[in-house]
């Protein structure tokens, strides 16, 4: 692409044994896009946010972020990059409270002494805060995410994603699983996360939400990357078409700087 890129991957590739699950693949986002990546099952669409989130180590290629060359080897590398991952299963603690959720593994301390506390009433004013921000119905910060419902733990993962620095937020499948009400609320919740200019990959299979929230289209089949379009040129069947194979390839060179279709559309976020 010939925009600001915040992301480059080049030539990826990922091997289990004999299994190839990722063929060379190059993925790019620019800073403030909306990339739906999609695929049938195995076609590669985790391995690759995997390698993107440091879960896994790619065997082969290269990345680029922010203009440096990087290794994003571990989830931590990751995020001190600013990349948050919300994946299919929500990662939630179901023996922990919302709030402590939120701070799972950045939990906010005060030292006296020799002794470390925790600043529980500062985590959950703040845990209030994004969640209020994110005008989603969740119970009391204090409540434990094992009664939740499918969109109110959905909600707790987008505000665990959405309070920290970031500066690119990886989706795997974020309305799975949900009811009408708990799409469009957790829908309402990945807007909010656009209108602050945050990069997102969104990993999923629902054809509304690729048509209506993307700006571009990757497709993965087997293992490698068969259509990469700008989604104001494409339709529903048009994708469905790259993942069944029935359209082989489709990729579309990038020759102006990337522009959100939701800005030029004068959408409100």
């Amino acid at each position: 692409m010939t925009t600001d890129l915040l992301l480059q991957a080049t030539d990826l590739k990922k091997s289990y044994g004999a299994v190839q699950a990722l063929r060379g693949v190059d993925f790019s986002v620019a800073r403030g896009e909306t990339i739906a990546l999609v695929g049938d099952n195995g076609a590669g669409k985790s391995t690759l946010v995997k390698i993107l989130s440091g879960a896994i180590q790619p065997t082969s290629g290269s990345m680029r972020f922010d203009g440096k060359d990087i290794a994003i080897s571990s989830t931590e590398v990751a995020r001190r990059l600013g990349i948050e991952t919300v994946y299919q299963d929500l990662g939630l603690c179901d023996n922990l409270t919302v709030a402590e959720n939120i701070f799972l593994g950045r939990e906010q301390i005060r030292r006296v002494g020799p002794f470390t506390f925790l600043k529980t009433a500062e985590m959950r004013r703040r845990a209030e805060e994004v969640l209020r921000d994110l005008s989603v119905n969740v119970p009391r910060v204090t409540a434990s995410v094992a009664g939740l419902s499918g969109g109110q733990r959905q909600a707790v993962s987008l505000a665990r994603a959405r309070l920290w620095e970031r500066s690119m937020v990886l989706l795997d499948e974020p309305t799975a699983a949900l009811g009408v009400q708990e799409t469009k609320r957790a829908m309402d919740g990945v807007r909010k996360i656009q209108a602050e200019g945050i990069s997102v990959v969104l990993i999923t299979h629902n054809m509304p939400m690729v048509m209506e929230m993307s700006d571009r289209v990757v497709v993965m089949r087997r293992g490698e990357k068969v259509g990469d379009v700008p989604t104001s040129m494409l339709n529903a069947d048009a994708v469905v078409s790259l993942i069944t194979g029935a359209r082989e390839r489709w990729i579309e060179p990038a020759t102006t700087p990337f522009r959100s279709r939701r800005a030029e559309a004068g959408a409100v976020l």
